[in-house]
Order: structure tokens, then C-alpha cells, then sequence
């Protein structure tokens, strides 16, 4: 799962508007964005059996400080208390975020994973609208979730919570990085909690890997999972902004939890039921509604 940036360059993209040439390049390139951010993940799995999800998230982490220090100038110097605490907050949010999603996916599938991670933003959306539509559909999401999860004494219910967990890290994601993108210029802020992040992952990540010898195969796929979920769909987001709508783009956001279990049936050989997919499909269709209905797109 790739650290979920929305930057809107351009005057175009800040304003909501897209510039109408190369709206369907933007419109292909979303979809190219959530297949890579998925196939990412799943690269990232198939290295769980060698160095576990925490090897998997340091690596990634390290990879996305990479990546947005690149494009953005991270800096502490000068910050005041009111934007250190959201910058903060927000680095503690990515590793959260990235380490419950990723355990979630060892345990229970990639496609239920990211599926449970949706929650997040659907109920930041819900809460800000309280639309009549908006509470039917998050009553539908609610549904689809039993659907999906089959609650029962057979059912992993610490994966479960773990997806759970990470819906919330979203959400807290979401509204952290709104305040952080008031209080501080461009990526800044985001750039530099993800170089905070990788600061406390990096000795934590030599500690792990000398307690847990990686192989050459096992750090390859972590650094594809760091390129794949990370890099890409980051910088095509940044494309992707300048050519679409920003609301647009949350809509298109719901594919990921479909390529999820694409990714995961593909690449990790993981099936899903007929029940499992009318719960994705529930979730996913929930979303889309209460992305058009707040006026997003």
C-alpha cells in the first residue's frame, strides 16, 4: 500500500478542474496507478514468508522518504509547534497505517485487506456530509462488510481487526494531512513526516534484518513492493491531477480494492467466493455513491 499523497499541482488541479485535453490518458493512468499500487502489494507478500510484514513496511517506508524528498525539500528547521504536532502525527499515522494493512493482508488476503482499509475514507466522507444517501450507503458498506468478513468461530478476527485498523489510520491519514497541507507549503509537510517515518524506521530496519537474515530474493521484492506501491502511483497521481478532476480522482480511487483481488488471485493465488466478492462489491459500489453524492466529482 502506497503512502496516499493527494497532490494538486497546478492551478487546475487546485481549483477542482480538470484541463479537459488528456482526460482520458489521466483517466487510464488512474487505472494504471491502483494496478501497480496493488501489484506492489503483492510483491511485498511474497516476501512475508522471509522477513514478515514489518521487513516488508520498513523497506517501504524508506523507499517513500526516498521518493518525496526527491520531489519535495523536506526540512525541519523553522517549524512552530502548531505545524509540528500534525507533522508528527502524520508520520506516526504512515507506519501505522502501512504495518496493520500489511500484517491484514498476511493474514487475511490482500483483497479483504484493502477492502477493510476503504472504510476509512468512506466514513471521513460520511461524517463530513450527513446526507440521508450518504448514511444508507455507509449502512450498505456496514453490510458488505459481514458479507465479506463472514463473521464467525472460524473467522480471523485479528486480521479483521487489523484491516480495521488501518481504516482508521486512513482516516486519520485524511484529515492529518489536511491540516498539515494548510499549516505548511506544497508537499513539504507530507515530505517531511515521511523522512521522520524513515528516520525511526531505518535502525529499527538494520535491527530487524540482523535478527531476521533477509534473502536477495526477500529485499527485491520489498524495494519492487517500495517502487510499485510507493513511486509510481506517486508520481502518476502528480500527472494524473493536472488531467482530471480531484474528485474524479477519489471516485477512481475505489478501483483499488477490485485490482486488490485481482492481485491477489493472480499473483499470490488467492480466491475469493462468490459471497467475498458481493462484499468488495458492496463496499466499492458504497464509495463510488458517496464520492458523487458530497459533489466530489
Amino acid at each position: 500500500m502506497r503512502e496516499k499523497t493527494k497532490a494538486r499541482p497546478g492551478a487546475g488541479a487546485a481549483s477542482g478542474k480538470a484541463v479537459p485535453r488528456g482526460r482520458g490518458f489521466g483517466i487510464t493512468l488512474m487505472l494504471a496507478s491502483a494496478a501497480s499500487n496493488q501489484a506492489g502489494a503483492a510483491a511485498g507478500a511474497l516476501a512475508f514468508p522471509a522477513i514478515g510484514p514489518f521487513g516488508v513496511v520498513a523497506v517501504r517506508q524508506l523507499v517513500s522518504a526516498a521518493v518525496l524528498s526527491a520531489v519535495a525539500r523536506p526540512s525541519f528547521r523553522g517549524l512552530t509547534r502548531r505545524e509540528w504536532w500534525p507533522v508528527v502525527g502524520l508520520a506516526i499515522t504512515f507506519s501505522v497505517m502501512n504495518l496493520s494493512l500489511y500484517s491484514a493482508v498476511e493474514r487475511v488476503g490482500l483483497g479483504l485487506a484493502v477492502t477493510l482499509e476503504f472504510l476509512g475514507p468512506l466514513a471521513v466522507a460520511v461524517c463530513a456530509s450527513r446526507r440521508v444517501a450518504d448514511i444508507a450507503c455507509a449502512l450498505a458498506a456496514g453490510a458488505g462488510v459481514v458479507l465479506l468478513t463472514n463473521p464467525g468461530p472460524s473467522s480471523d478476527l485479528p486480521g479483521i481487526g487489523l484491516g480495521l485498523v488501518a481504516a482508521a489510520a486512513w482516516a486519520a491519514y485524511i484529515l492529518l494531512n489536511r491540516t498539515v497541507g494548510q499549516r505548511l507549503p506544497g508537499l513539504r509537510g507530507t515530505a517531511t513526516a515521511s523522512v521522520l517515518a524513515a528516520v525511526v524506521w531505518g535502525p529499527l530496519a538494520l535491527l530487524w534484518f540482523a535478527m531476521h537474515p533477509p534473502t536477495l530474493a526477500a529485499l527485491g521484492l520489498a524495494l519492487v513492493c517500495g517502487i510499485l506501491a510507493s513511486a509510481v502511483p506517486y508520481a502518476a497521481d502528480i500527472i494524473t491531477l493536472r488531467r482530471v478532476p480531484a474528485g474524479l480522482f477519489g471516485t477512481f480511487m475505489s478501483i483499488n480494492p477490485v485490482w486488490a483481488a485481482a492481485a491477489g488471485w493472480l499473483i499470490l493465488g488467492q480466491s475469493l467466493d462468490a459471497r467475498e466478492v458481493a462484499g468488495i462489491g458492496v463496499i466499492v459500489l458504497s464509495n463510488v455513491l458517496v464520492s458523487r453524492s458530497s459533489g466530489r466529482v
